[in-house]
């Protein structure tokens, strides 16, 4: 059976593993598609593709669902597993919970409450290096994007309608997320203060609660 390493997809050097890293990032993102869809994406032939994805299920890393479509055949779409996770910048998820569970035994929840509040300025003060406030909106989401980016959320800006969406399709604290709710609800608040007083900032997706990705919705006031 062969093997994708335990690390990181941006860190898989060979071309096989690449167009491998390449479908898991395209799932990632994009959520179940067709072996014919990431295929076109990548530029490759279906077969090809085909080949990656019997590989990682054999894995466990993805799984495939039938998906019907009027009279015709039924298509198959392939989604990443639970397992995939591994994969993933986790930003020492382990410790997190842990000094998390520290703070609320030696502090209470008055304790946790303000090394949320604690850590919610730094991240104001350092997107806010970032994103100028009196930039266009759409400048100041794809900076923003870029910045949880670079902290490992996968993230991206795009236009939907007049609004902007903010989605992060990757939660590199969601351990950390769960044992402490407030993280989530704190980063909203983030968001908001730093893209600007002119804005509405709105969460219509959440990995906590199900969905595949955290999509955040900016709209002009």
């Amino acid at each position: 059976m062969s093997k994708i390493p335990n690390e990181p997809i941006d860190k898989i050097d060979n071309a096989d593993g690449a167009t491998r890293g390449a479908v898991i990032d395209r799932l990632k993102r994009g959520g179940p598609q067709s072996a014919t869809a990431l295929a076109k994406d990548l530029g490759v032939t279906p077969m090809a593709v085909r080949l990656h994805l019997y590989a990682l299920e054999e894995e466990g890393l993805v799984a495939a669902e039938s998906e019907a479509k009027g009279r015709g055949r039924p298509t198959k779409k392939w989604r990443l597993t639970e397992e995939a996770a591994r994969i993933f910048p986790d930003a020492h998820q382990g410790l997190a919970v842990e000094m998390i569970n520290s703070v609320r035994e030696l502090f209470g929840e008055a304790g946790l409450k303000k090394l949320i509040q604690s850590h919610g300025d730094k991240q104001r003060a350092t997107y806010g290096e970032k994103i100028n406030s009196e930039k266009p909106l759409a400048e100041r989401v794809k900076r923003l994007a870029k910045a949880r980016s670079d902290e490992g959320y996968m993230a991206e800006a795009k236009k939907d309608g007049r609004d902007w969406l903010l989605i992060e399709n990757h939660c590199p604290i969601c351990s950390a997320a769960k044992a402490c709710t407030g993280l989530c609800a704190n980063e909203l608040k983030v968001f908001s203060d730093v893209l600007g007083s002119d804005v509405d900032v709105t969460r219509e997706e959440h990995i906590l609660a199900g969905a595949r990705r955290c999509a955040y919705r900016v709209k002009a006031q």
